[in-house]
């Protein structure tokens, strides 16, 4: 009954905003549970106290991505009028729009993006807002090759990088990002290229995806998820998906940790963290992410024009390591001019407001 008068609300919905009316999953009991069935968020243009209601209580509606550190990216960057600027990664536009309104219709920026599902949803989105080609170009380019963009639109006087993945490529249960739900193990950000991560596993040793455990991710229990995943895997037992791969986890540490005195919840708890950092590591080998970062600082100085701005944002502790050390080194050389003593962190309230900012990390320089 319930469902019913949902539905028949929607439709009024509808018939008064002029969408095309298209049926909604039907779901068990009051609340959407499934990410397929959230039909409100995941049409946040219709239903804005909805999305508002989910990200007051501290959640990211499904389907959306909430940009983070907008404020201090902006001072950060200074953007002006007229300037020629570079987003790495386009994601849900929500960094990109905040820059194109600073430009105020007097510059270009250009947006990149490897996931090319990024880049249909999105940029739909930012041309009907009425960002142009002659505004914006955007691009189906890997960071790494910032220098194809600059042979294009000239250096630039500021560059935003931001190296989390998007709330939507982790809700998206057919991406296989996370061990929440149910889906192919996959992983690749481009999903028309490279090997998804189920196939990937089957060409390691124990001792090799322990060591990429422990090199993406500092997984504690590195060894005994290795063991345990490459056992299954020489069984013929399937690795195929991704509840598949974190119930390996399970057994894994809870294995490692029979003889501790745990308390009450401690075991769940370390087990969420180490398979969060099994599915980060994957996903890291997969898309190569730590070269494809160093190609792309290697570049960065030379894209910029001189007094130009970078503003990186990073997620974990191999990331910030990486842009640490080599924002540094091009000081050194006298490449860049400043760079930022400590790294800059969200603040208490902006991470109430999206968890997922509590492990993001902003370092800046200047050319």
């Amino acid at each position: 009954m319930i469902n019913e008068m949902n539905e028949k609300s929607e439709n009024k919905q509808n018939s008064e905003t002029g969408a095309v009316h298209k049926r909604r999953p039907r779901y068990k009991g009051t609340h959407p549970r499934k990410y397929s069935e959230k039909y409100k968020e995941l049409n946040p243009q219709l239903y804005p106290e909805t999305i508002e209601k989910v990200i007051s209580k501290g959640s990211t509606p499904a389907g959306m991505h909430i940009p983070i550190a907008v404020d201090e990216i902006l001072e950060i960057l200074d953007i002006k009028e007229g300037e020629n600027g570079l987003d790495c990664t386009l994601g849900y536009g929500g960094h990109t729009r905040k820059m194109l309104q600073k430009l105020n219709g007097k510059g270009h920026l250009t947006s990149l993006d490897v996931d090319s599902q990024n880049i249909l949803r999105t940029e739909g989105m930012l041309r009907k807002e009425g960002f142009t080609e002659d505004i914006l170009s955007i691009r189906h380019i890997n960071f790494q090759n910032l220098d194809q963009a600059a042979a294009e639109q000239g250096k630039f006087d500021f560059i935003l990088a931001d190296l989390g993945v998007s709330s939507m490529q982790i809700d998206e249960p057919e991406r296989g990002f996370s061990w929440k739900h149910e889906g192919p193990l996959d992983l690749r950000l481009d999903q028309n290229s490279g090997e998804p991560a189920s196939e990937r596993l089957k060409e390691l040793e124990w001792d090799e995806l322990a060591g990429m455990l422990t090199e993406n991710a500092d997984e504690p229990y590195a060894e005994e998820i290795a063991k345990k995943v490459t056992r299954a895997i020489y069984h013929k037992e399937p690795v195929e998906t991704t509840t598949q791969l974190a119930a390996l986890v399970r057994e894994a540490v809870t294995e490692a940790t029979r003889h501790e005195q745990l308390k009450k919840g401690e075991l769940e708890d370390l087990i969420k963290k180490s398979s969060t950092r099994t599915f980060q590591a994957l996903r890291i080998d997969i898309n190569q992410e730590y070269e494809v970062l160093y190609n792309m600082l290697e570049k960065l100085p030379e894209v910029l024009n001189d007094g130009g701005r970078v503003a990186i944002l990073t997620f974990h502790s191999g990331e910030d390591r990486i842009v640490k050390k080599e924002f540094k080194r091009f000081y050194r050389e006298g490449r860049f001019t400043e760079i930022a003593k400590d790294a800059i962190k969200p603040s208490k309230e902006e991470c109430f407001r999206n968890p997922r900012a509590r492990s993001a990390k902003l370092r800046w320089a200047i050319k």
